[in-house]
């Protein structure tokens, strides 16, 4: 069980690893200190990458939590 856990926690890594990759740099501190544009809404495929992180990341926590609880 540990094995599937741990495979399934490194499949998740390297998605979340492409996906964060695939975001738009621009919305980083810049923004907060007056150097940002103004707002806009995700669209299209923006959206998608950025729903599918959400979910990515909160699997990379249990996967996480998983394998520290299951010995």
């Amino acid at each position: 069980m540990k094995i599937v856990i741990l495979s399934v926690h490194i499949i998740i890594a390297v998605g979340l690893i492409t996906l964060i990759l695939l975001q738009n740099g621009k919305g980083g501190l810049g923004g907060a200190f007056g150097g940002g544009e103004f707002y806009r809404s995700k669209r299209g495929a923006e959206r998608v990458v950025f729903v599918a992180t959400i979910v990515f990341s909160t699997a990379f926590f249990i996967t996480s939590v998983l394998n520290l609880l299951i010995h």
